[in-house]
């Protein structure tokens, strides 16, 4: 993701965070599945995804902590 993207992630609310998420999560399984059949193309995609889920992650987690502290 690019430095553009986070930052329009950081100023979404957090449903919008799951949202995305879980339309993540739906593609890694996908793209496991195509390596798993020999049909994934690019192979690198794998890793960038992985990396989206967590930057998704750790932007609802510091939202959790900043709500707790208030």
């Amino acid at each position: 993701m690019k430095a553009r993207d986070l930052k329009e992630l950081r100023t979404s609310n957090s449903q919008d965070l799951k949202v995305k998420l879980n339309d993540l999560k739906a593609e890694l399984f996908n793209l496991r599945f195509q390596l798993a059949t020999g049909q994934l193309e690019n192979p690198m995609r794998i890793r960038e995804v992985k990396k989206s889920i967590a930057q998704i992650k750790t932007i609802i987690r510091e939202e959790e902590i900043r709500a707790f502290e208030q």
